[in-house]
């Protein structure tokens, strides 16, 4: 799985406007929306807070990827962002969220959807990228630091 298939520059914001995760979920549909990779922003929004609700996305050491399964997208899609300050997430380690990536995937792409949920949970891993990632400056510097993980 190539991220590149799945991120964009323009999915990518640095920093979020948003400052409590609800939030942070709604402006990153909008995003995809914007691009015009997800039909209906609201029915999105719903189906995303749902799987929240049932258990946090806040999987730790900084990060959260919520993520959800509608009809919603055309395809797999992913979108970025990292808040302004550090977010309380109700992540599995108590630890303020850094990074939100949101995944987003038709419901008949399951194995796509787990092999990008594996594929950034794998990067994230690697403490010195996760800096990294905490630290870029911008929306650029974020997706370019991604971007270097795929060969071209």
């Amino acid at each position: 799985m190539n991220l590149l298939d799945i991120l964009s520059l323009e999915t990518v914001k640095v920093p979020l406007a948003a400052v409590d995760k609800r939030a942070v979920i709604d402006e990153l549909v909008d995003l995809l929306a914007t691009q015009g990779l997800v039909t209906d922003s609201n029915a999105l929004k719903s189906v995303v807070w749902e799987r929240e609700t049932q258990r946090t996305t806040g999987i730790g050491e900084g990060l959260a990827i919520p993520h959800g399964r509608s009809a919603v997208a055309k395809k797999l899609v992913v979108a970025m962002g990292r808040p302004a300050q550090p977010i309380d997430f109700k992540a599995i380690d108590n630890k303020p969220v850094r990074l939100v990536v949101l995944l987003v995937s038709p419901p008949d792409k399951t194995s796509d959807h787990i092999q990008a949920l594996g594929k950034i949970s794998r990067l994230m891993a690697d403490a010195k990228f996760r800096i990294a990632a905490y630290n870029a400056a911008d929306a650029q510097a974020l997706f370019d630091l991604f971007k270097g993980t795929e060969k071209s």
